[in-house]
């Protein structure tokens, strides 16, 4: 029964990851003709006259969807087990696509985000948070702290994964409640990413847990007959 749970929780697990990532590679399809008429963009015509938000937006979408792949190759046991080369190389590529390309380019879009200050402030926050924990991730692993480097890229990839929540808690917040345009994305720019980072934190958690029971387990005394007089 508990192999029979645990295949289901993974397979759900990889449903929900196959199926955000493929909605997020349909919603970068209409980007590629670079027309300014579409998506996103059609909130953001005051902004289009600036090159280096219109840069950044670009190089945003076009490679953090890179980033979003990566979680295919590095939290697989089987890969890690028998083609640790692949894992290496993609979690090479998931650092480089955020800490030297959508950091900076988060950041510009960041300063120029809908939402007032409310969401200027929730979208720097994830943007510093991203850099931090796959920076520490990185510096983890080159240390050989395995344990510390995968907390860190779950917390990381939790952030990446919000490119998802984000747009989800909009759908569901705009289809529930009847909210004007300005307040929803204030609202969403922070549900967008804390409910992911409380959700990371609660698997970190409970990995700990799992390891601290196999640690003391083998030292407990087994129960017997004598024992229990």
């Amino acid at each position: 029964m508990k192999i029979l749970a645990f295949f289901f929780r993974y397979l759900l697990i990889y449903l929900v990851l196959c199926g955000g990532t493929f909605l997020m590679l349909r919603l970068i399809l209409q980007y590629t003709s670079f027309r300014t008429d579409v998506g996103f963009l059609l909130f953001k015509q005051d902004y289009l006259d600036n090159k280096a938000w219109k840069f950044s937006f670009y190089v945003h979408v076009f490679t953090s969807i890179f980033a979003l792949l990566a979680v295919f190759t590095q939290f697989s046991a089987e890969i890690l087990k028998g083609k640790r080369w692949l894992h290496k190389l993609m979690g090479r590529l998931y650092a480089w696509d955020i800490l030297l390309i959508n950091f900076p380019a988060g950041m510009v879009m960041a300063i120029y985000a809908n939402g007032l200050w409310p969401s200027k402030i929730a979208f720097v926050i994830l943007d510093c948070l991203w850099f931090w924990f796959t920076y520490k991730g990185v510096m983890a692993a080159r240390k050989k702290n395995f344990v510390a480097h995968r907390h860190y890229m779950i917390r990381s990839y939790a952030l990446t994964f919000s490119a998802i929540t984000l747009r989800s808690w909009k759908l569901i917040l705009s289809n529930t409640f009847t909210i004007d345009p300005l307040t929803l994305y204030m609202i969403d720019a922070w549900l967008g990413f804390v409910p992911n980072l409380l959700v990371a934190e609660w698997i970190i958690l409970r990995e700990k847990r799992r390891k601290i029971r196999r640690v003391i387990a083998p030292t407990q005394p087994a129960l017997t007959a004598d024992t229990l007089q």
